[in-house]
């Protein structure tokens, strides 16, 4: 066989990719947007206010999916630069794909908060009628600390990627899954339709994020 004949052409296809950035002006913000979730966990009526699959959650408290939508200055300027950061997102992968010249836009149709509890998870889903997620790290309590949990694991959606395992695979990864630890002020976008899951929190400070679903306009 003569070598120099053959070309390899690497193919990526069907990758998943994640996006982390870390909010401006997070320290600024923080302490009025834990405020506020606070002043509102007081007043749910219901562990799980938004009413969505409360079996998949436990020891957690969740807010109605709008609350991102409030006329309060300070949650108006966290919406405008995670939609800022969202539009980046989209943009860097999609460009070539949009009309020459094309204006876009990223709009949150989806927001709510969660404050976890020591003992609390939510169970492995994803995120339909969207097309990008993201998850504000706005106090991971103790899960930025070895063995107290609360990391967010997300899962391989090539499905059988492990059904064999030799040196010819060890690029797919053993586990099938990615774990984040949660960073304060981070915040971490992913395609919707990958699954996630917290994983239970043994903290005994309060693990807040706010999580948010997007779509996007081109105009």
């Amino acid at each position: 066989m003569n070598d120099e004949s053959i070309t390899l052409e690497e193919l990526n296809v069907w990758n998943t990719p994640l996006f982390v950035s870390q909010l401006p002006d997070h320290e600024f913000l923080k302490e009025a947007l834990l405020d506020l979730i606070y002043q509102q966990k007081a007043a749910q009526k219901t562990a799980i206010d938004s009413l969505i699959a409360p079996t998949a959650k436990h020891a957690m408290h969740e807010s109605t999916l709008d609350f991102l939508d409030q006329e309060d200055p300070t949650v108006m300027e966290t919406k405008r630069i995670l939609e800022e950061l969202t539009l980046e997102v989209a943009a860097s992968l999609n460009h070539s794909f949009w009309p020459e010249d094309a204006n876009a836009d990223a709009h949150i149709i989806e927001s709510w908060y969660h404050v976890t509890q020591k003992g609390g998870y939510h169970d492995v889903h994803s995120h339909p009628n969207c097309s990008w997620c993201g998850i504000y790290y706005l106090e991971p309590g103790d899960a930025s600390s070895a063995g107290n949990g609360g990391l967010n694991r997300f899962y391989d959606p090539r499905v059988n990627a492990e059904h064999y395992a030799d040196p010819g695979t060890a690029y797919l990864s053993a586990q099938g899954v990615w774990d984040f630890t949660p960073v304060e002020g981070q915040i971490v976008f992913f395609p919707s339709y990958l699954k996630h899951s917290a994983l239970p929190y043994f903290g005994d400070k309060d693990r807040v994020v706010i999580a948010f679903n997007s779509i996007i306009e081109v105009y």
